[in-house]
């Protein structure tokens, strides 16, 4: 699953470099997806132009641009997404170490004494 996620993240990062490399980066630029050289068949296309990144000059028109803000705003919400999942598996990872220690600690306390070493104090 995670390789899949990040093939569609770096074709989307292709999608949106080549806008940014072919200009059409307003309504006035605006090319159409050979002119950019993009295929509009590919899941990066389709979610790009679903949230906005990549949008059509005109209704009809066929001509597309990118939305350099709502690319930012898409690429921060990310990143933010990233911390967190990051600071989730953090906190786990730490409380299981801690547990293992607790436990640890806790046998130690509860284990038998060793029937080796001579018993003190007896006469």
């Amino acid at each position: 699953m995670g390789a899949a996620a990040a093939a569609v993240v770096s074709a989307e990062r292709r999608i949106v470099a080549a806008f940014e490399l072919a200009g059409a980066t307003s309504v006035a630029t605006a090319r159409t997806p050979d002119e950019v050289g993009v295929e509009t068949v590919s899941l990066g296309w389709r979610r790009l132009t679903n949230r906005a990144v990549i949008r059509e000059s005109a209704p009809g028109s066929g001509r597309y641009y990118l939305d350099r803000d709502v690319w930012q705003a898409v690429r921060r919400t990310r990143m933010r997404l990233v911390v967190v999942l990051v600071v989730i598996l953090l906190g786990i990872w730490l409380y299981l170490a801690t547990m293992g220690v607790l436990r640890s600690s806790a046998r130690m306390q509860h284990a038998r004494p060793d029937s080796s070493v001579p018993a003190t104090g007896r006469t």
